[in-house]
């Protein structure tokens, strides 16, 4: 269902535009923080319109900035939740925002979103838009889908590399690529090019869209941790051979198991892991059955592995 909204209005979004709110307010941007804003107005509404929030809609946003999209958001008749971890951002949120705080359909929260619980602080059903600094892309990633409840969209700028990657299929996979489509179906809506942000980046970014599967269409948390652990295993040789890594990386489970399981899923024992799909992980996990959780090095941690 196409949901009502009201476009971006007739904002000049440019680099100096956002030079001069910065400067007004008496902040700059800054590096350690990764803060690139957007300055590209037709950016702002591809994203919105990816996000499409619905009237009265929860929305988790993290990385407010100066709050373009954010307004974008609350013009919609979304409520708003955006996470902040700058404070002078966060000031100047509050400031620009004050009539929406006070009635309540926009929430602020100043903090590192990697130590919010994430997932609870918009009552579900609910949607996450975010601008995610690139170096924690991964984490905030595990966080989102890790654990219930999830959203039911996420609309992520991200670097487009990495987006690309999210979205690769068998034959380009990697560890974050195979968590995060186990989890949602993934697509890169469009490129971002540098000159779209204030300051520019050293690198592209992208839009990218995630539409999470229902829990039924997951494993149960035992399988599930078993997964991850085969993958893991698998992806710290990831340029070698299923048949060399599996038995190096999981020595207690024994070549012939392996190649056992590798023939029971019609896996050639020469495929590489990056060349696995998700189904096939998923099913040579199944083959090889529970592993040792007494004997499995790592084990305490390997559900919440990072790629």
């Amino acid at each position: 269902m196409s949901r009502d909204r009201r476009p971006a209005a007739d904002l000049r979004l440019d680099p100096l535009y956002v030079r001069r709110r910065l400067k007004e307010a008496g902040l700059r941007a800054r590096h350690n923080l990764s803060q690139n804003f957007l300055a590209d107005v037709d950016v702002l509404e591809g994203i919105l319109r990816e996000a499409d929030p619905m009237p009265g809609g929860a929305v988790l946003e993290i990385g407010p900035g100066l709050g373009f999209l954010t307004s974008g958001l609350l013009s919609a008749g979304a409520a708003v939740t955006a996470v902040e971890l700058d404070r002078g951002l966060v000031a100047q949120l509050r400031e620009s925002f004050a009539g929406e705080l006070a009635d309540g359909r926009l929430r602020v929260i100043e903090g590192d979103a990697l130590d919010q619980d994430l997932v609870n602080l918009c009552p579900p059903p609910y949607d996450v838009v975010a601008n995610i600094p690139y170096h924690i892309t991964s984490p905030i990633l595990h966080r989102l889908l890790g654990k219930e409840p999830r959203a039911e969209r996420l609309v992520l700028m991200v670097q487009r590399e990495v987006a690309e990657r999210i979205a690769a299929a068998p034959g380009d996979m990697s560890y974050l690529s195979v968590f995060v489509q186990y989890h949602a179906k993934a697509r890169v809506a469009f490129k971002v090019g540098r000159d779209s942000f204030e300051p520019a980046p050293k690198v592209e970014s992208a839009v990218l869209v995630l539409e999470p599967y229902p829990p039924d269409d997951r494993l149960d948390a035992a399988a599930e941790a078993n997964l991850w652990r085969i993958v893991q295993a698998g992806f710290r040789e990831r340029r070698k051979m299923l048949h060399n890594v599996l038995p190096r990386q999981l020595p207690w489970l024994g070549r012939e198991r392996i190649e056992a399981a590798l023939l029971a899923c019609d896996i050639a024992p020469d495929r590489r892991p990056q060349t696995l799909s998700v189904e096939a992980w998923m099913a040579l996990a199944a083959a090889l059955g529970p592993l040792d959780a007494a004997t499995s090095p790592g084990a305490d941690d390997a559900a919440g592995g990072r790629p």
